[in-house]
């Protein structure tokens, strides 16, 4: 891409938001009914030409209102790359868009995710989630690999008996153990409420605040009427919220005394705080993503698992985040399954001043309080940027051009060569995700020759042992 400065002419942003009440009702049935969500972006930018346009974005409440929240859409990475923007526009709120769910479901608070940089407590709330990473470095890989163990060795039970495994529920295992004793350090195991279900407790409490703005595949009009047109009261998942607040408080004392003594932070601030990072953040995230990972290198034909697995052989040092440097290929496939499925769709943020908003080609005014949205898998996918833009090219972040490129990949709610820091909204554990995954891959090829998936991507059928190949 050229550096050259150049003058973009100023055009009005092309799209509307329809006829009151009928628009936003078109729109949101589009959206989740008769188009989906990637083909309603992708049709709109080829119907106006452009890469910004306007739209109304579901949910709604109640259905026959027009309350739809009025968008302007980016999908550029040149114009998606304002909302990281803090002085150009402000994050209060908005984590996934005009709908907030009930801050019931967080202890009657606004957690770090909904708080702008410009607030005070969430310098505080970024510091203590950066340091409790920071910390939990000593265990991640350790507490990574024994849950990775028993992970692999009920799907290698499964295949046995069954002949496949459908993983979801033995990943969703390993991640909630991993990530509890890694980040709060607390044992699943000390309440067996938790450590049997407390993967399905977040499951459900996740699953409550998100169903108004998702779909699920459901019948039709039936998802439209009992799913996107109302909020689901927390208290369906009050009391499994309180065993997972009141497990926090009895078995993570030492972290929540790090946040009460060093970041000023009350007791439930902390508390409800890392539930959040927990389960939002670090659970939510990882649940989306690594099984786009796995069954993304599981049903690959091009021979990557030859290559991913002679990469990770050479390597002489211990498994851990030192040997990632010389994985360049295993990150390069984790950095390329990111770029395709982001575990997170949309960004958003609202204009904190009038400014003039560019993309590639042009420019466009946008008014104070104005709500952006920006649609990350076009973003991600701009052929200004990349190259074979809907192709998965597993090498393509390798060698100096391709490290290039990741000013570019925008997963983590900025650029992956920023830091994330208290003045943006980066994720925290931006590049604990990367490590994490790169870590999964390395640890798969030490332990097996390789592994196959099935056509729905959801099953493993399949694993040949190290030394049991050809």
């Amino acid at each position: 891409m050229s550096s050259t400065t150049t003058v973009l002419p100023l055009r009005n942003i092309p799209g509307s938001y329809g006829l009151p009440l009928l628009g936003s009702i078109k729109d949101r049935l589009d959206y989740f009914w008769f188009q989906g969500s990637d083909s309603f972006f992708r049709t709109r930018k080829l119907k106006y030409k452009s890469t910004v346009f306007r739209t109304n974005m579901p949910p709604s409440f109640p259905f026959f209102f027009d309350v739809n929240p009025k968008v302007v859409v980016l999908t550029d990475s040149k114009s998606f790359a304002t909302l990281f923007d803090i002085s150009t526009v402000e994050k209060k709120d908005v984590l996934v868009g005009d709908y907030m769910p009930s801050v019931n479901y967080t202890g009657k608070m606004r957690v770090l995710a909904y708080l702008d940089p410009s607030e005070p407590k969430h310098s505080l709330v970024k510091n203590f989630a950066i340091d409790v990473l920071k910390s939990s470095s000593k265990v991640w890989v350790s507490e990574l690999f024994s849950n990775l163990d028993t992970m692999w060795s009920t799907i290698e039970s499964d295949i046995s008996n069954n002949g496949s495994s459908i993983f979801l529920v033995p990943l969703q295992k390993c991640l909630f153990r991993f990530l509890t004793k890694s980040l709060i350090g607390a044992d699943p195991a000390a309440r067996p409420e938790i450590g049997d279900g407390g993967f399905a407790l977040l499951d459900k409490w996740l699953a409550l605040q998100l169903l108004p703005t998702i779909s699920i595949g459901v019948l039709q009009p039936l998802e439209e009427i009992f799913l996107h047109s109302f909020q689901y009261p927390f208290a369906l998942v009050s009391g499994d919220y309180k065993k997972l607040y009141q497990f926090v408080e009895a078995e993570g004392k030492e972290v929540v005394e790090k946040g009460r003594k060093d970041y000023n932070l009350t007791t439930e601030e902390v508390i409800h705080n890392l539930l959040f990072i927990l389960g939002f953040n670090a659970f939510g995230g990882f649940t989306i993503f690594l099984p786009k990972l796995i069954s993304t290198i599981g049903g690959d034909k091009t021979g990557l698992q030859a290559k991913l697995r002679e990469e990770v052989r050479k390597n002489k040092e211990p498994l851990g985040f030192d040997a990632l440097r010389s994985l360049e290929l295993v990150q390069s496939t984790v950095y390329e399954v990111l770029r395709l499925n982001p575990p997170v769709a949309l960004q958003y943020a609202r204009a904190r001043k009038d400014f003039v908003l560019s993309s590639h080609d042009s420019a466009y005014e946008i008014r104070k309080g104005e709500l952006l949205c920006g649609y990350q898998p076009l973003a991600m996918r701009d052929e200004m940027v990349f190259d074979r833009p809907d192709e998965f090219v597993p090498d393509r972040f390798t060698g100096e051009k391709g490290r290039k490129l990741l000013d570019y990949l925008f997963w983590s709610n900025g650029p992956q060569t920023a830091t994330p820091g208290s003045s943006n909204k980066q994720c925290a554990a931006k590049d604990y995700v990367v490590a994490t995954a790169s870590l999964l891959v390395a640890w798969i090829f030490t332990r097996y020759d390789e592994f196959k998936c099935d056509d729905s991507s959801s099953a493993i059928t399949s694993v040949v042992k190290a030394g049991e190949g050809k």
